[in-house]
């Protein structure tokens, strides 16, 4: 395992990490023993890094989290994020009074006294343009109830805001083989500051793993049935904003990714830890085998120049256009 320094702070991350959005709920059917299991291994295999939030299972990732750590609080850092049980639009959601009582509610779910990177959730520009949830977070880490603080951002533009106009120690993006944008001119900026970036949605809600067909069903609990088209939140965050059938489609074309690397998955995670700019990536699971799937990322065949070339171009002529919303 790679370890990354996490922007300007004095964290050094697992270039693989998990994400618990999975296993928390909002993704079908879960098994708190398998999630155990798959935290435990991961924890075994060097991660040292979780990320997780409030509203994944209203806690319960955040409990499982607690549990897979105990005794390890200052050897495995834990990122969680906040805003999104109440309303986001709200600039209330965003006042002393109501971050506190999501960062303690946080910080007890967890059973830690210390939040390592404590992240807004995928607020809104203009709350980011107000700016006064950075004071608010400011007071949290000179108070020692978290260490450092970073922004979910759904959109290139709220990133480059945040680099020019915030503390933020970390940047959380959706980037993965399907969304490339990011690494343009996000990264390069990020970089130049000093801040972190964390690669979420890095299999496009499972596109990259090849195992979709046209016509998959989803339970009714499942984001990737009710948040389709972004009924319920952003389209971004699920199979990367595109369309589903689309997103098989292209998904099909890259098949050639699993030569000599296993799977899919294992491919779509390596292009991602070998892409300049990202500190770590973030893969969920909800399975035992989904997560030595993700760890078998470390140590597959790397991606060659030619090769990335060649995914930079399908990107560019097949993918971006068919990406729905603002990013």
């Amino acid at each position: 395992m790679k370890y990354n320094q996490l922007g300007n702070t004095d964290l050094h991350i697992s270039e693989l990490s998990f994400g618990t959005w999975a296993i928390g709920g909002a993704w079908g059917k879960t098994n708190d023993e398998e999630a155990l299991k798959g935290l435990d291994l991961a924890i075994e295999k060097g991660v040292n890094f979780f990320d997780t939030a409030d509203v994944y299972g209203d806690g319960h990732s955040e409990r499982l989290l607690a549990k897979a750590t105990k005794g390890k609080e200052d050897q495995i850092h834990i990122a969680t994020k906040f805003c999104r049980a109440g309303d986001i639009h709200d600039p209330a959601t965003y006042s002393e009074q109501s971050v506190r009582a999501y960062c303690e509610q946080s910080l007890q779910r967890l059973e830690r006294e210390a939040i390592d990177l404590y992240q807004i959730h995928c607020p809104p520009l203009e709350i980011l343009k107000d700016g006064s949830v950075f004071e608010v977070l400011e007071k949290l880490k000179a108070e020692g109830k978290i260490r450092y603080y970073g922004v979910s951002v759904e959109t290139i533009e709220e990133g480059l805001f945040c680099l020019d106009h915030t503390k933020a120690s970390a940047l959380q993006v959706i980037f993965n083989m399907l969304r490339q944008k990011p690494a343009t001119e996000l990264f390069p900026a990020a970089k130049a500051k000093g801040v972190g970036i964390l690669a979420r949605v890095p299999l496009a809600s499972g596109l990259l793993t090849g195992k979709f067909t046209q016509g998959a069903n989803f339970a009714a609990d499942d984001h990737r049935h009710f948040n389709r088209n972004g009924e319920a939140f952003n389209v971004g965050e699920t199979f990367g904003g595109l369309e589903f059938s689309k997103g098989v489609e292209l998904s099909e074309q890259l098949r050639w990714i699993a030569e000599e690397r296993g799977n899919m998955t294992r491919a779509a995670l390596k292009w991602i830890m070998e892409t300049e700019g990202v500190t770590s990536v973030i893969p969920g699971f909800k399975t035992l085998k989904q997560a030595e799937d993700n760890l078998e990322a470390l140590t597959v065949k790397g991606y060659s120049t030619e090769e990335r070339e060649r995914l930079s171009t399908f990107y560019e002529e097949k993918v971006d256009s068919f990406i729905r919303g603002v990013y």
